[in-house]
């Protein structure tokens, strides 16, 4: 999706598949690094993502909670049906509803997985976000509570969508790996200080 300089083959693969998103190929490169390098450990794997990659990083610990142990996912595009349907179709085809119910968006909406939550989430939303609304992060949130799964929220009260550059957020990334993936205290009130500032 979106990436340049490959042939309709590769986009092809990838046309009406959105769950997929690369992840295989990720954690195939991971192995392959930890092999290389055994200080990578392959048992305290986390993952960051900020709009089409807060989709990512929350599908990765519900599709793949055997390798994925933390994620930190903001602004997520968690259903495409609430998102900007030409984007979704460009990606996923047109949406077709099934005599079941069900729709051919069902497979790539995060919330149709929460109950496979094992791992550490946290999910954050702006709420001022006029490209991603904050009802796909609320969707998610709504059946992850139907599931009873344990999971972290940040808001983030008057932001539009490009909040994840902001110091609080990103201290907050830190500590939540810090804290899940080391099992250590991260510092307190750690302060990031933009350049410039």
């Amino acid at each position: 999706m979106g990436t340049p300089a490959r042939d309709k083959a590769f986009h092809d693969s990838y046309y009406g598949n959105m769950r997929d998103n690369g992840l295989p190929d990720h954690i195939a490169a991971l192995r392959q690094l930890a092999r290389k390098y055994p200080q990578i450990d392959l048992d305290h794997v986390g993952i960051f993502g900020h709009s089409g990659g807060g989709f990512s990083s929350t599908d990765a610990i519900l599709s793949y909670p055997d390798f994925f142990k933390v994620a930190v996912s903001s602004a997520g595009n968690h259903d495409n049906r609430s998102y900007d349907y030409t984007w979704g179709e460009k990606y996923h085809g047109l949406l077709e509803r099934n005599d079941d119910g069900t729709d051919s968006f069902d497979s790539q909406a995060n919330q149709n997985l929460a109950g496979e939550l094992s791992g550490k989430l946290l999910l954050m939303y702006g709420t001022l976000d006029d490209n991603v609304h904050p009802n796909a992060t609320i969707m998610v949130i709504d059946e992850l509570i139907e599931h009873n799964k344990d999971f972290d929220l940040l808001v983030m009260p008057n932001r539009n969508h490009g909040f994840a550059n902001e110091p609080y957020v990103i201290r907050r990334t830190w500590d939540y790996f810090v804290t899940h993936l080391q099992g250590r205290t991260p510092p307190n009130q750690f302060k990031i200080i933009q350049p410039g500032d």
